[in-house]
Parts: C-alpha cells; sequence; structure tokens
C-alpha cells in the first residue's frame, strides 16, 4: 500500500515539474521573441548579438572559444566575427604567444551597441511589468529569484 501512494506521489510530482517546466518554456520562448523585436531593425542578428556579448563580457577571447560559448562551428563564427569586425564592434588581434591564434575584443562602439541593445529590451520588459498588478509583480520577483537559483544548482 505505501509503495503505491509513494510511487503515485512521486507521479504527481513529476507531472506537476513537467507542467511547471512546459508552462516556462512557453513563456521564455514567448518573451525572447518580443524582446527580439525591440532589436528588430537593427543592425544585429541574434547571432551577432549574442557572440558580441559574449566578447564584451568574457573579454579579449579566442575565436574557438567563442565558437565553443555560442554552440556553433569555428567556419561559423568567422562569418560572425567578420561581419561585427565590418561593423567596427569588434577588433581582432594576433596572439602575442601564439602569432596563429586571434584574440577579439570588443570596442567602445561595440560595448555601447551592447549596452543601448540591452536598455532597449529592459526598457520593453520594464513597460510591461508596469501593467501588471502588485502581486503579479512580486510573483515575477520571487520567480526569477527561483530561476536564478535553480540555473546555479544546474
Amino acid at each position: 500500500m505505501i509503495y503505491y501512494f509513494c510511487k503515485e506521489m512521486s507521479t504527481r510530482m513529476r507531472t506537476n515539474s513537467e507542467s511547471i517546466a512546459e508552462a516556462l518554456h512557453s513563456a521564455a520562448v514567448q518573451l525572447l521573441r518580443s524582446l527580439r523585436r525591440a532589436d528588430a531593425g537593427g543592425e544585429l542578428n541574434a547571432s551577432r548579438l549574442s557572440a558580441l556579448s559574449v566578447v564584451v563580457f568574457a573579454g579579449p577571447i579566442s575565436l574557438g572559444a567563442l565558437a565553443a560559448a555560442e554552440q556553433v562551428r569555428p567556419p561559423t563564427m568567422t562569418r560572425i566575427v567578420n561581419a561585427l569586425e565590418e561593423l567596427g564592434l569588434v577588433a581582432k588581434a594576433k596572439d602575442a604567444e601564439d602569432r596563429r591564434n586571434i584574440s577579439i575584443s570588443a570596442t567602445m562602439k561595440g560595448k555601447r551597441t551592447l549596452i543601448a541593445g540591452r536598455s532597449r529590451r529592459i526598457r520593453s520588459l520594464a513597460e510591461r511589468i508596469e501593467r501588471l498588478d502588485a502581486r503579479e509583480r512580486e510573483a515575477l520577483q520571487a520567480a526569477a529569484g527561483a530561476i536564478r537559483k535553480m540555473m546555479q544548482a544546474a
């Protein structure tokens, strides 16, 4: 009898966790699509913006490390970095220790561009959050903390 009770509770917990995961996934996809629209019309698509973010926050980085961070192949990252360089957002330099390696760093224009885009997305999101009532805003604040905790434990 206890076995069946424990098994049923485990199934309910898994189902509840899966239900929460499904709702969270759907909401995250919608949120990211919405925030991407705030960047629409700019010179940076999602892959370029993501790569620029890594370069800005990771400091000088090799092409291989950047490709690994973005989970793309080096030839793909080469095209992205070349486009960012043409826009004046990153600079490439030969590695002093191994001249075959290239170090990629953000320019001031790249940093300003990234910060401006982030500000635009945050403003867009803040405007939507302001439409919620106090209880919903508190729930979002708590959820953000829970998501950070969940991701740090991963």
